[in-house]
């Protein structure tokens, strides 16, 4: 008899065990004649060494597959421990398999237009209006970079604008006062990882979720950048932010330029961002339209109807002008 310590590295414990363990005592009926102890991440197997090299080879495939597809039934691993193939379905333009193994597909033309200049560009501006999916696809992007040790950190960040309203004095910690205006970002990455993985993540500074001026100082090395609601910085803030990619990282920056929250007299930095550098080689630049909104089809018509009112008013102030003149 003999003793073995096998630690699983890469899979959220929740679904890699199951509720109430039954993944785990599936696995210890499948091979009876080991003693199989799991506290954690940690698993000691105790046995024949020939029957432990069997059970850690299947226990790897099971990890794998977990992994790959956030998560796991007891057909998968009886399929895995008996040698069958796994019946995996094919999903067209499948970026990742989000919680519960939802997949995680660019819908769109332009959401498939964004995946590819992802892979084909270290920085890549993606504008349009709301719900057009730009900000998700961004995020599920990072994730799948760092499931694939492409990345090893992902680091999200926004303005810290409000949206039309004073919210006045927040009370708490500096991460309480902030958490309102990144909620949107912890949004999309609890529909990509799991809970407890996530949290991980997050307490080891793996995926960082940080206001603007935090960015400040910092060179951001192996890791994908994004910038949310790029519309509501200043020319200055855009540009400490263009300028903090390092090292084999990658950048996306995402913006609706209908939906400036700053004052009037501040120039929008995407705006004078784009202009800028729109000649530069190895940049990337995906604009999204109203036909890209995947929410709710009523949001779609709602887009629609304020670009309609604008160019209404815009013909309507021409005319009175016209009249004056």
């Amino acid at each position: 008899m003999t003793e073995r310590i096998y630690i699983l590295e890469s899979v959220d414990l929740v679904t890699f065990y199951g509720v109430n363990n039954a993944h785990m005592q599936l696995i210890k009926t499948l091979f009876p004649k080991l003693r199989i102890v799991a506290r954690g991440n940690v698993m000691k197997i105790i046995g024949e060494e020939e029957e432990m090299d069997v059970l850690i080879g299947k226990i790897r495939e099971i990890e794998d597959y977990c992994e790959e597809f956030n998560a796991l039934t007891e057909d998968v691993i009886l399929d895995i421990v008996k040698g069958r193939n796994v019946a995996v379905s094919k999903q067209d333009n499948l970026i990742i398999h989000g919680v519960s193994g939802r997949a995680i597909v660019a819908r769109t033309e332009n959401q498939q237009r964004l995946v590819k200049s992802f892979e084909a560009h270290d920085l890549v501006f993606a504008i349009g209006p709301a719900g057009s999916g730009k900000t998700f696809i961004a995020i599920a992007l990072a994730v799948k970079a760092l499931k694939n040790r492409q990345a090893r950190k992902i680091i999200l960040s926004r303005p810290a604008v409000e949206a039309g309203e004073k919210l006045g004095f927040l009370p708490g910690e500096m991460k309480d006062k902030l958490d309102p205006y990144l909620q949107p970002l912890y949004d999309a990455l609890q529909e990509m990882i799991p809970a407890a993985k996530l949290k991980e993540y997050m307490e080891n500074n793996v995926i960082q979720i940080a206001p603007l001026a935090y960015m400040r100082g910092r060179t951001l090395n192996d890791a994908v950048i994004i910038l949310d609601e790029a519309q509501n910085t200043t020319a200055q803030q855009i540009k400490m932010f263009l300028t903090r990619l390092g090292l084999c990282a990658k950048m996306i920056v995402t913006g609706d330029i209908t939906q400036i929250d700053l004052p009037p007299t501040v120039t929008s930095g995407l705006i004078q961002a784009m202009q800028t550098v729109r000649n530069v080689q190895g940049i990337g630049k995906v604009e999204f339209t109203k036909n890209d909104i995947v929410r709710h089809k009523l949001v779609q018509r709602i887009v629609e109807a304020y670009e309609n009112a604008k160019t209404e008013a815009g013909l309507s102030a021409n005319g009175n002008r016209e009249k004056t003149t």
